[in-house]
């Protein structure tokens, strides 16, 4: 319940919004990248995200754990780290062989096992 509302259920609430011409739904998102202007790249896997349509004006609401990417390489220090070990090789040749395999984890263990 939310606090000032009256003890209104969400179905209610939402009947409510209708009636100002507020639409909300869920999309169902497998993953939500954003790119800050200073260059930093914010990945959320699996999140949950609500679109809210106000007169025309959308609004995205993004719930869930969020990681952060490497600047310019869109490629993750997580994924570096495990191709590294995985591949017994430098995480310099890691990063090189995920930014080749366009972040694939598995093709860049490949290449490096050659």
């Amino acid at each position: 319940m939310l606090p000032g509302l009256g003890g209104m259920n969400p179905a209610q609430m939402k009947a409510m919004m209708r009636q100002f011409g507020i639409k909300s739904e869920d999309l169902n998102a497998t993953k939500v990248t954003i790119q800050t202007a200073e260059g930093k790249t914010i990945v959320f896997d699996s999140p949950s995200v609500t679109v809210v349509d106000m007169k025309g004006q959308k609004t995205y609401t993004i719930t869930g754990e969020a990681s952060e990417e490497k600047a310019g390489s869109g490629v993750s220090e997580e994924d570096i780290q495990l191709v590294s070990e995985q591949a017994h090789v430098s995480k310099e040749k890691a990063k090189e062989a995920l930014e080749e395999e366009n972040g694939d984890i598995a093709q860049a263990i490949v290449r490096l096992e050659r």
